[in-house]
């Protein structure tokens, strides 16, 4: 086969490609809901070349497939990791992928971090406080998952991208969603490269901006933020244009197709492998 052209220069950093058999049936069913094109896409799980023309036709020259942990609320385990690496594997020109480990009852964190990062090869760990009911601070309250977490991928240069702000999906504590807590998780591992995706949306703007000026380790994903709303809720965006990144969200309820927007260079020196 011959090798494919990559578009120049766009990089979507939050993208979802999930194995819809793992997903509880009443998530499913919102989000088929929630999504009038959602049919068109449910077989690309199953084929990563059909992701890639999507990607061709849209401009786009890489992606961030995010996956996560959270089998009691979403129905996802930590086979999902699996997938994940499977799927990217013979497309890495293409295609990143998130880890993720269960922040509640994982046997062996620093076993599962070396599988997920050192052995298969996947570029970021995925925390979403409101899917995993948990507080990103909650190491402070006993947590011991969360700190070999920090601490692994601080020490591998890997980023630990956080969910922030409010989901549709029922079960979800939408509490956990505010970025205040990541406050404590970026003053107790200043080495950690942390990203905050959806910069809090909509009820914590503010709180989310707030902290991209206290913490330089601190990187902001905007997937899933209208860019005509943009001057709006991140009037200060040119202030942290080094420390700001893409993403779309897709195919996520409100995001009906891969878009084609630049911020290039950020995500190039945070998603490294």
């Amino acid at each position: 086969m011959p090798a494919r052209s990559i578009p120049d220069g766009v990089i979507d950093i939050h993208i979802h490609v999930t194995p819809w058999e793992m997903v509880h049936p009443p998530i499913l069913a919102q989000l088929e809901s929630a999504h009038d094109g959602f049919a068109a896409f449910k077989s690309i799980p199953e084929n990563p070349t059909a992701l890639i023309d999507l990607m061709d036709q849209a401009g786009i020259a890489r992606v961030g497939i995010v996956n996560y942990v959270a089998p009691e609320i979403m129905g996802f385990d930590f086979s999902v990791n699996r997938f994940a690496a499977d799927y990217i594997r013979d497309h890495r020109d293409r295609m990143f992928a998130y880890g993720s480990i269960d922040p509640h009852n994982s046997k062996d964190p620093d076993g599962e971090l070396a599988q997920i990062l050192d052995e298969w090869g996947l570029a970021a760990i995925k925390i979403h406080p409101p899917h995993q009911a948990v507080a990103p601070n909650a190491y402070l309250e006993g947590n011991t998952i969360l700190p070999k977490i920090y601490e692994g991928c601080a020490r591998r240069g890997v980023p630990v991208t956080f969910h922030t702000g409010t989901t549709i999906f029922k079960g979800a504590r939408i509490k956990y969603g505010n970025p205040l807590a990541i406050d404590d998780v970026a003053v107790d591992f200043p080495d950690l490269t942390i990203v905050i995706a959806h910069l809090g949306r909509p009820l914590w703007y503010e709180t989310a901006r707030y902290l991209l000026r206290r913490h330089p380790n601190i990187y902001a994903d905007i997937s899933s933020i209208p860019p005509k709303k943009l001057p709006e809720v991140f009037p200060d965006l040119p202030r942290f244009a080094d420390r700001v990144m893409w993403g779309t969200d897709w195919p996520g309820p409100g995001v009906p197709t891969l878009d084609a927007n630049i911020i290039r260079e950020n995500a190039l020196r945070v998603f490294a492998r």
